[in-house]
């Protein structure tokens, strides 16, 4: 069996003294598809920071791979669209180290038109940010990730904000690059457009409440004690369906329809 790419043992991280992640055990090898599911300040983005570096444990361990190669996707609301760069040069701007002048050479501006086609986007390397749609500017800040050839991509939330075809796509783009060999973990709080298709799921609220597969961590009592609030699973498809008990009866029926 491959050595995981990052062992997290009994690790705690907080802000001000005020614990967010508590005592989590987890771990993320070569060919991973994981999800991280939980309510917001759940600690779904420390978690990702950790696993990144950037966050530090005040107790336990967050240990990576010597030489780990990490991709990062933060949420798309912390951009500030307004910076004046076009498409292609945001994602050179994710090269830097290594470089001996400060501009970069032909080479490296090769390397972005094959991530960028790879991406389905090169016809957009010209385009300034504020010109995209959400589902573009994703793969975007995805295409700036790939550009430090990670073994690891993370991403924090990269469905939100966005309609039903784009997380789709999002969905997709990335079971493609996991088939071709990236790790990738992203957190989410979409139950059934994302976390239902993943094949190995975290829900987290502060603590790892469970881990496993949808149709073993998407179940009512595993649920619950996630969010605080009481949900029924359905089965649609072979699938689970997870639904608020406080929504109306008429959306119980959308969804066993498959039509919500």
């Amino acid at each position: 069996m491959s050595e995981p790419l990052v062992r997290i043992e009994r690790a705690t991280c907080a802000y001000g003294g005020v614990p967010v992640v508590v005592n989590a055990d987890l771990e993320f090898s070569p060919g991973d598809f994981t999800g991280i599911v939980g309510p917001s300040g759940s600690g779904k983005t420390t978690l990702l920071r950790a696993v990144l570096g950037t966050v530090h444990p005040v107790a336990g361990t967050v240990r990576r791979l010597r030489g780990l190669a990490v991709g990062y996707v933060p949420q798309l609301e912390t951009v500030d669209w307004n910076f004046p760069v076009t498409v292609s040069e945001a994602v050179l701007m994710a090269r830097t180290k290594g470089r001996v002048l400060p501009w970069a050479g032909p080479a490296e501006r090769r390397e972005v038109v094959v991530v960028l086609e790879r991406l389905g986007i090169a016809e957009l390397g010209r385009r300034h940010l504020r010109e995209l749609s959400g589902g573009q500017l994703q793969r975007v800040f995805i295409a700036r990730a790939l550009l430090r050839q990670p073994q690891l991509l993370l991403l924090d939330e990269p469905t939100s904000g966005v309609d039903v075809r784009t997380r789709h796509d999002v969905l997709h783009l990335l079971a493609d690059l996991n088939a071709e060999g990236l790790a990738v973990v992203l957190t989410t709080h979409d139950l059934n457009g994302i976390a239902a298709h993943l094949p190995h799921l975290v829900c987290l609220n502060t603590e790892v409440i469970g881990e496993g597969a949808p149709a073993d961590v998407l179940t009512p009592e595993i649920l619950q004690r996630t969010y605080g609030a009481p949900m029924e699973v359905l089965q649609h498809g072979g699938m689970p369906v997870v639904v608020d008990r406080s929504e109306p009866n008429d959306n119980v029926i959308r969804l066993r329809r498959g039509t919500a």
